[in-house]
């Protein structure tokens, strides 16, 4: 099961706050009768529509109405007459908010998830190559072959850069369509990445009718040729694959391998390090720290950086590699949170988290400081606004991670920083904190961005439930809720609106094998110019 974080509500009082019935475990299927379908999916829209902090411009970019696109899902949820069919309707109707953050998984008692569902430990199997989308053209769906094992009996047929047309017999497009509901995304861009990331698994995300005990791919070559193949499903563990041969960085060597980034040197005395960002996790600040000392042991505290977060994941405190990579002041982002019935036990976990010093989200200490200025905030002023019923909270600096609440959200440059220019390379593969970081640097002027936008799927904070049938209690399935906005530094909602990049150079059937390289030539070019 997934690690969500839930909050002990402490008392009866807290439960019927949130509407959920007390009931005793029963035996009884987690199915539950149509009636109490019925009645869960009334509870689910109702209290989606109350605690939901909505993107009014992801919902325009996406033309969507949630509350429609929900409600369309009724019947399916309704009309399950099996556990799986229940647990992938109510996924969908979960999806239906398009959200990257938000999923649903199997509770104790309650509907089981799928075998390889994500969040599963087990890792699924796969076939032997890698797919990807070009992004070149946004109006068709164009999936190729990215990538192949050296495996070579796995890949009988298969040539990189195959365009690949159908799948099981079903043709790439209408898949992909199929598939969409299935998935969570905040944007279209995050989901043609997701839906390439997940092609070449068996995995749970998508129902067992998706699949075959083989991959059957058709196959296009550039002369208009069509082939047939069949790939196994087999342990990932026994592949090797070619991209793990191929220089990312030529003119560069790895001198560092830390848990946050790798860090390289120019081989031809360049004034350019290139720092290749993993995530914004728990080694961040001590690998950060390491950055700058090692910089200025060996006089690089001057030299430009590329800084490449195009693998990059999320997590928190961006703002503090920030200080240490650019010489300039900038503005970090800010965020609320929706006024709901959720707040007081979302601000009685987070006192006891803070009394018991665990003020950490994923791992990662959500504040500089030992949480003061959070609880300081969830205690005084959203206490006062869920006491005043204002739909919103005041907008401070995002969980008062780096500032208290009366700050303007000004940060100035560490002690020891880096004075150089910067080019930041960004993709689609990931979202969340490295949106932040990238409206952060884009905003505030700190960097020339290059390659294609960020996931655009930050939001301050979640609400999670293990909710039950209304009227009985019966344990029925996790569900989340985004219950924040994050603002960037501009003044806008971040989620579904990543930054815009200043130089967009989209990955495609025709440069994906040298990827990188173009965007460290166009790096290394911008740099020479200034």
């Amino acid at each position: 099961m997934p690690n969500h974080k839930r909050f002990a509500l402490g008392s009866t009082l807290g439960v019927m706050v949130l509407g959920l019935a007390i009931g005793s475990c029963s035996a009884e299927s987690p199915l539950g009768s149509a009636e109490d379908r019925k009645a869960l999916v009334d509870y689910l829209i109702g209290k989606t529509m109350e605690r939901e902090a909505f993107s009014p411009i992801k919902n325009k970019r996406l033309d969507l109405d949630v509350e429609a696109a929900m409600r369309a899902c009724e019947d399916e949820v309704v009309g399950a007459e099996t556990e799986q069919e229940m647990f992938y309707a109510l996924a969908k109707l979960s999806n239906a908010r398009r959200d990257r953050h938000l999923s649903v998984w199997g509770i104790e008692g309650g509907l089981e998830e799928p075998e390889f569902y994500p969040g599963d430990d087990v890792v699924p199997p796969t076939v032997a190559i890698r797919a990807e989308i070009d992004y070149s053209d946004a109006d068709s769906l164009t999936l190729f072959v990215m990538d192949m094992a050296t495996n070579k009996e796995f890949v009988v047929g298969v040539r990189l850069g195959d365009k690949i047309v159908a799948v099981n017999g079903v043709d790439t497009t209408t898949r992909f369509e199929l598939s969409r509901s299935y998935f969570r995304y905040s944007t279209e861009l995050g989901y043609r990445k997701k839906f390439a990331q997940a092609f070449s698994s068996r995995t749970g995300i998508l129902p067992p009718e998706f699949y075959s005990d083989t991959l059957n791919l058709t196959l296009e070559r550039d002369g208009g040729e069509t082939i047939e193949v069949s790939l196994p499903y087999v342990d990932p563990e026994s592949l090797e694959w070619a991209s793990d041969l191929v220089d990312e960085y030529p003119g560069f060597e790895l001198v560092a391998d830390r848990g946050a980034f790798d860090l390289y040197l120019s081989t031809e005395d360049k004034p350019v390090i290139v720092i290749d960002w993993h995530r914004f996790n728990e080694f961040l600040v001590g690998d950060i720290d390491w950055l700058t000392e090692y910089a200025a042991e060996n006089n690089l505290l001057d030299h430009d950086i590329i800084w490449d977060g195009t693998k990059s994941g999320g997590g928190s405190l961006g703002a503090y590699a920030i200080q240490r990579l650019s010489p300039k002041p900038f503005k970090t982002t800010f965020g609320n949170m929706r006024i709901s019935d959720v707040i007081p036990a979302f601000i009685a976990g987070k006192v006891e988290a803070y009394e018991e010093r665990q003020i950490l989200d994923s791992g990662v200490p959500e504040t500089m400081d030992d949480g003061t200025w959070l609880i300081e905030w969830l205690t005084d002023d959203v206490q006062k606004a869920y006491d005043a019923g204002q739909e919103y909270t005041n907008n401070v600096p995002f969980k008062l991670a780096h500032a208290p609440k009366h700050s303007d959200g000004i940060l100035q440059p560490a002690e020891v920083h880096f004075r150089g220019n910067m080019v930041c390379l960004f993709g689609p593969d990931g979202g969340s904190h490295l949106d932040q970081f990238s409206t952060i640097v884009i905003d505030n002027d700190l960097c020339h961005a290059i390659g294609m936008q960020t996931g655009g799927y930050s939001n301050t904070w979640e609400w999670s439930e293990d909710v039950t049938y209304p009227g009985n209690g019966r344990p029925v399935i996790g569900f989340m809720w985004n219950i924040g906005h994050t603002i960037g530094p501009r003044g806008q909602i971040v989620e579904g609106n990543p930054a815009e990049i200043d130089e967009n150079i989209p990955l495609s059937r025709r440069n994906f094998s040298n990827y990188t390289e173009i965007l460290l030539a166009r790096a290394l070019e911008h740099l020479a110019r200034q």
